[in-house]
C-alpha cells in the first residue's frame, strides 16, 4: 500500500499508483492487486487497465473490457492480514482488535511486542500508536522476522519509522527504556512476567495472547507469584455472522469460535505491595490438599 511510514494518512479516498485495490463480483468474490502504470488486470471475461483506476474514488464500479463489473475498494486491514503471506498463524482481526482496546495501545504509546510471527498484530499495534509511538518487537525465528518485516513493508509501502525488530528472545533484549505495553504472543509467556516488570513503568499493561486453557493458567499464577501485578484478567472472543434477506434474518452456520485467550494485568508501583484479593477460591482450585 502507498502509505507513508510515518502513518500521518492512511488513504486519500482516491486511487493512485502503488496502492492495493480490492475488487469484489458481485457474488461477493474477492481479487487483489497493487495498482501499477503500464499493467493490466487480466479475467477470463476481459481486461482492466492500471491507468484508468488511478483518480477514480474509492466506491467505484469498474468494468472489465467485456463488460464484467466489480466493486473497487483499497481494502481494510484485515483484508489485507487475512490475504497476505503467512509464516506462522497469524492473530486473527477479532482479537487483534481487542488486544488494542484491553491493552489500551493509544497514539503515542511505547509497545514491546514479542512473538511477531507474520506481523499480523504488529499491523495493528503500528497502526493503533500512530506517528509519535513507537513499537519494539522481538522475534526468534529469522525466517518469521523476515516474513514479517516484509508484510508490515509492503502494507505501509516503506519501512515504519517507529518500529524496531530483533531477532533473538526477548529475556536476552537490553532495554533502556521503560515501555507503557507489552504484549506477548508466545508459547511460555509465564517465563517473561519477571522480564515484563522491569521493562514496564508504573501502570503499564501486560497482556498475553495464549492459545490453550494450560498456558492461560501458567501465565495468572505466574502474574500472581511475581507480586508485581494487579489480579489478571481473561477473556476470550467469539464472532458470530448473521444473513439478512427481507425478513429472514439467521445466525449464519459457521462462525469464528475459539481462536486464544486474553490475559492481562497492570504493573504497580515500585515497593507497592498488591492488595490480596477477598473472594475466597473454589474447592480443589489449586490442588488436593494433604490432610
Amino acid at each position: 500500500m502507498s502509505q507513508t511510514p510515518e502513518l500521518a494518512e492512511l488513504g486519500s479516498g482516491y486511487f493512485k499508483a502503488g496502492d492495493r485495490i480490492q475488487l469484489t463480483d458481485p457474488k461477493g468474490k474477492l481479487y487483489s492487486f497493487t495498482i501499477t502504470p503500464g499493467k493490466e488486470w487480466h479475467t477470463h471475461k476481459g481486461w482492466i487497465v492500471h491507468d484508468e483506476l488511478i483518480g477514480l474514488p474509492e466506491g467505484s464500479v469498474v468494468s472489465t473490457t467485456a463488460g464484467l463489473k466489480f466493486t473497487a475498494f483499497i481494502p481494510l486491514l484485515a483484508d489485507y492480514v487475512l490475504s497476505m503471506p503467512r509464516g506462522a498463524t497469524i492473530v486473527y482481526p477479532k482479537d487483534a482488535a481487542m488486544i488494542v482496546g484491553v491493552a489500551d495501545i493509544y497514539p503515542g504509546a511505547r509497545v514491546l511486542e514479542a512473538g511477531v510471527g507474520s506481523g499480523a498484530l504488529t499491523l495493528s499495534l503500528l497502526r493503533a500508536v500512530g506517528s509519535n509511538g513507537f513499537v519494539h518487537s522481538v522475534e526468534r525465528r529469522e525466517d518469521f522476522a523476515k516474513n514479517a518485516t516484509d508484510n508490515v513493508t509492503n502494507y505501509f509501502g516503506s519501512m515504519p519509522s517507529q518500529w524496531k525488530l530483533d531477532v533473538g528472545s526477548v529475556q536476552d533484549q537490553k532495554f533502556e527504556e521503560k515501555f507503557d505495553r507489552v504484549v506477548l504472543d508466545m508459547l511460555a509467556p509465564w517465563e517473561c512476567i519477571s522480564m515484563a516488570a522491569d521493562v514496564l513503568r508504573p501502570g503499564g499493561v501486560f497482556l498475553a495472547y495464549v492459545a490453550t486453557t494450560t498456558q492461560l493458567s501458567a501465565t495468572a499464577e505466574a502474574l500472581k507469584e511475581d507480586g508485581h501485578f494487579t489480579e489478571p484478567e481473561s477473556s476470550e472472543t467469539l464472532v458470530r455472522g448473521w444473513h439478512h434477506e427481507g425478513l429472514a434474518v439467521r445466525p449464519q452456520q459457521r462462525m469464528i469460535g475459539h481462536t486464544g485467550f486474553l490475559i492481562q494485568s497492570r504493573r504497580m508501583a515500585p515497593g507497592v505491595e498488591v492488595l490480596a484479593r477477598r473472594r475466597r477460591p473454589a474447592k480443589g482450585a489449586y490442588g488436593v490438599s494433604e490432610e
